[in-house]
């Protein structure tokens, strides 16, 4: 009874402490703190989040408009082969390329088809394709579009933020890189400090956040008892 006394008493003296401190901030050793002065203002480029090629994939919905020959202009639907079919050119496979890529070879295709200067756009009306998956302890669990570059915090955010009861410092990304499963695990309360980068989430990641079971088991507890009649010591572990 005496060491559990000692042992509240010690914790107290600790949140005591805690809450009187004043707050500080820890970052790299080349991240540049302003402490109680405005941030600089961000210059043009910094306003662009630089772009990454988009790959398109199933389902994504294409326009391909061939200027001045209106019948070979079409809206289009990759299939979940990842085909698209198209006037004089019939079946190609669209999926694994950017906008870019199939441009320049429906222009070949067309020219072996006897059109003269074909003059060819591709613009995706619709990314279906590229998503990723955010489970866990996060408000708003589920599957997203992954549209422009994304962050670790941002998806994240994404979800509607972590629960009351989540391991900020156990989260864990899964990616398949050439037919292989990686993991990295990740300490977002670092991040947020700017210890290490917010690391970018690319299309079919999965982003798992952990969940407090101890912390959860406490408040469990508490609801279950409608009256405490004696103090509730609760060993939490970090």
């Amino acid at each position: 009874m005496k060491n559990r006394l000692f042992s509240c008493g010690v914790l107290m003296i600790a949140l005591t402490v805690s809450a009187c401190a004043s707050p500080r901030f820890e970052g790299r050793p080349d991240l540049t703190v302003f402490d109680n002065k405005p941030l600089p203002e961000p210059v043009r480029q910094d306003l662009v989040i630089p772009s990454r090629p988009y790959v398109i994939g199933p389902s994504d919905q294409l326009t391909v408009d061939v200027f001045g020959i209106d019948e070979l202009s079409k809206n289009v639907t990759v299939d979940l082969t990842g085909q698209i079919a198209l006037p004089l050119v019939g079946s190609l496979k669209a999926s694994g390329m950017t906008a870019d890529e199939l441009t320049a070879d429906l222009v070949t295709r067309f020219r072996q088809a006897h059109v003269r200067d074909p003059q060819v756009t591709v613009n995706i009306v619709t990314a279906a394709s590229q998503i990723f998956t955010v489970d866990g302890s996060v408000t708003t669990p589920g599957i997203y579009p992954l549209v422009g570059r994304m962050s670790l915090m941002r998806a994240v955010a994404r979800a509607s933020g972590t629960t009351e009861f989540a391991r900020e410092n156990y989260i864990v990304v899964f990616r398949n890189v050439e037919g292989k499963r990686y993991a990295a695990l990740y300490d977002l309360r670092a991040i947020r400090q700017g210890m290490y980068e917010d690391p970018e989430i690319f299309s079919n990641d999965v982003i798992y956040v952990g969940d407090d079971q101890a912390r959860r088991l406490f408040r469990d507890l508490i609801s279950a008892a409608p009256l405490i009649t004696t103090p509730l010591i609760f060993l939490i572990t970090q």
